[in-house]
């Protein structure tokens, strides 16, 4: 069985999901404001809250275009965008790290560069890597490197480069890879969800836990998360912010803590309702089992050493005589005393000689 180990908690096919808050950049370079998405994120009942870390000038080009959706975050440069947001460094994020430890929950950064894997590290039980370096071999290899599990996102990915991806964490000693459906859409459209491609992962995969980083506009009962759960996700990843409703950034696809919770208690109420795989009666359905189930029933008054044959019986409520299940054994058989109408045959009614 696939299992994947993030701290305390085991992750497999038969846990619930593994959620993770993803803050990003949506502290919007505010020390406090991320301490308090930290705060929120635990009381909505995540698991982990995510970070970014990366600095502008090694991310992306001065030149890079944008990729998401203009409506919502006008800006059309890259590298302008990643600027305004990545004033934190080492120091900030030992901060954050401490206050997830004094909170009650992991802290976890995407690294996007190597300064930013070799500082993580110490302070993070596994590294996430972001979809669009599923093919940055150099970076993979410095995450692998530190022999710690990895969360690798596919999103725009063809099989062929996961594979070539987790054959290069592989390589290089990371044994323990989830792998997380994801959508390279901002926001993405619900019918680009796709959330088919998490089963899909696993039969690609059996031997990963598959997990689901989603970009869809929460909806008011967030189904799509609770839907993705449902195809198999163990680990489930989505933005999260203080204000779905400000501008720019990430805001307008995150969720916010109504939104977190509103999920986690549809986890709780679906664990309530999963029960065993293996198909058995209930205790609770032995009363149906005596009275709902039919028994042999007689369907008018014989005399001792009458034949039984099929007119003469028939199938009635409740279960507490012979089966239908030998009505094939009845028929032909003798009655063994004087019966009367509508009595549920018993064993000792029938003449086995």
């Amino acid at each position: 069985m696939a299992i994947i180990k993030i701290g305390n908690t085991d992750i497999s096919e038969n846990s619930l999901p593994y959620v993770i808050a993803e803050v990003g950049v949506n502290h919007e370079g505010s020390i406090e404001k991320a301490r308090e998405l930290i705060e929120m994120a635990h009381i909505g009942g995540a698991d982990a809250v995510k970070f970014q870390t990366y600095k502008a000038e090694t991310l992306a080009s001065k030149n890079s275009p944008s990729y998401w959706n203009l409506n919502k975050e006008p800006t059309t440069s890259q590298y302008q965008l990643f600027k305004k947001y990545d004033q934190f460094g080492e120091k900030e994020y030992e901060l954050l790290a401490a206050h997830c430890q004094t909170v009650g929950i992991d802290f976890l950064s995407t690294p996007f560069d190597d300064r930013a894997v070799d500082f993580l590290s110490p302070m993070m039980h596994c590294f996430k890597i972001a979809s669009a370096d599923i093919t940055n071999f150099p970076l993979l290899r410095r995450i692998a490197s530190k022999d710690k599990p990895v969360l690798l996102s596919t999103g725009a990915s063809t099989l062929a480069e996961i594979e070539m991806a987790v054959a290069e964490l592989e390589k290089r000693g990371c044994s323990s890879i989830a792998l997380l459906h994801c959508v390279l859409n901002y926001p993405t459209p619900y019918e680009n969800a796709h959330l088919n491609m998490i089963m899909g992962l696993q039969s690609a995969f059996p031997d990963k836990i598959i997990g689901y980083s989603d970009h869809t506009l929460p909806d008011d009962s967030m189904l799509v998360l609770t839907a993705a759960y449902l195809k198999g996700a163990k680990i489930i990843e989505k933005h999260f912010t203080f204000d779905k409703s400000l501008p720019g950034n990430d805001h307008y696809h995150a969720m916010d803590i109504a939104d977190l919770k509103r999920f986690k208690s549809a986890l709780a109420f679906l664990r309530q309702i999963e029960g065993n795989t293996n198909k058995a009666p209930l205790e609770d359905e032995t009363l149906a089992i005596h009275n709902a189930r039919r028994s042999i029933v007689l369907k008018k008054y014989v005399d001792i050493g009458v034949i039984f044959t099929e007119d003469l019986l028939t199938c009635k409520r409740p279960g507490l005589g012979i089966s239908p299940i030998h009505w094939d054994k009845v028929i032909g058989k003798k009655a063994a005393g004087n019966i009367p109408e509508d009595h549920i045959l018993q064993w000792c009614d029938v003449d086995d000689g």
